[in-house]
């Protein structure tokens, strides 16, 4: 929310509202990817609480023609809301304190008409990620992975889409949580191509990031490459995810990670903003994506 060539590409950077990535492309229909950290319902941000920006975050995915989008920090009602306002989408994830409704979800919204749900399930990153509801190593809070297998109709292609949100305190926990990923995803997905959306928590230069995109695991599927590194056409917009509902700056630290089997086409972090307010304390992250058939 990966190819192991990571090609140099040029950073643009955006002042205004990065305008929606054309879809066309020589490779066929692109699967348009966003991860986007939603910020969970707090009355206390005011005039930036979940109910004054339900809308526009609906409204931006629509927009932007996110194909699947990875959630992070949507709790139950919020989702409930984006089942009335994106009608076209479905949605599969659980609840991170009780594997139901309650706590955070790391949800994948899906649109209907473009992806088939073959299979989902929940784990928890922690040293017995069956377990529901477990806190491990350092982390401050619950952590999981949402993922899914998945057939996009444009191409026949079946590959497995999973989303997270790293512990926002715990060093060894993000790291640990990042070793779980890669080896869960070699049972889970095998030949089959692997996206990956999330929040992690970390830049580039963390030891987290660089488990999930470099060395190997052993029992591991191969190093994830960063969208933002990797795309054909270079990335558009800025070089941070952060808002803090006031303005851009501090770290990248959500992503959009691939493996073998899929080309980043196209990637952009969306500045979008109405009246210096954002939708969120962190910016949507976009791209489009190439799927290769195995």
């Amino acid at each position: 929310m990966i190819a192991l060539a990571l090609a140099a590409c040029a950073t643009t950077q955006s002042t205004g509202s990065a305008s929606s990535i054309p879809s066309a492309t020589s490779t066929g229909t692109p699967l348009r990817v966003m991860s986007f950290n939603i910020r969970y319902n707090n009355p206390g941000d005011g005039i930036n609480a979940w109910p004054n920006r339900k809308a526009w975050v609906a409204n931006l995915i629509r927009f932007h023609d996110a194909d699947v989008v990875g959630v992070q920090e949507a709790l139950h009602g919020m989702l409930l809301d984006l089942d009335t306002l994106l009608p076209e989408y479905e949605r599969v994830g659980v609840g991170r304190k009780d594997g139901q409704n309650a706590g955070e979800y790391s949800a994948i919204l899906y649109k209907r008409n473009r992806v088939e749900m073959i299979e989902n399930k929940t784990f928890w990153l922690s040293t017995n990620p069956e377990a529901v509801g477990v806190k491990a190593w350092d982390a401050a809070l619950e952590r999981i992975a949402t993922w899914g297998r998945f057939r996009d109709r444009a191409t026949g292609c079946t590959y497995v889409h999973l989303n997270t949100h790293f512990d926002h305190v715990g060093e060894q926990a993000r790291k640990e949580s990042a070793k779980l990923i890669r080896t869960r995803l070699a049972t889970i997905a095998g030949t089959l191509p692997v996206i990956v959306t999330g929040d992690l928590n970390v830049p580039p230069t963390s030891d987290a990031y660089a488990t999930l995109t470099s060395g190997t695991i052993e029992g591991g599927l191969a190093p994830l490459v960063d969208g933002y590194l990797s795309s054909r056409d270079g990335h558009y917009g800025p070089t941070t995810t952060s808002t803090s509902f006031k303005e851009i700056g501090g770290n990248r630290i959500d992503y959009v990670l691939v493996s073998r089997g899929i080309d980043v086409l196209k990637h952009a972090i969306l500045t979008d903003r109405w009246d210096q307010r954002f939708p969120s304390d962190h910016l949507p992250v976009i791209a489009s994506l190439g799927l290769r058939c195995r």
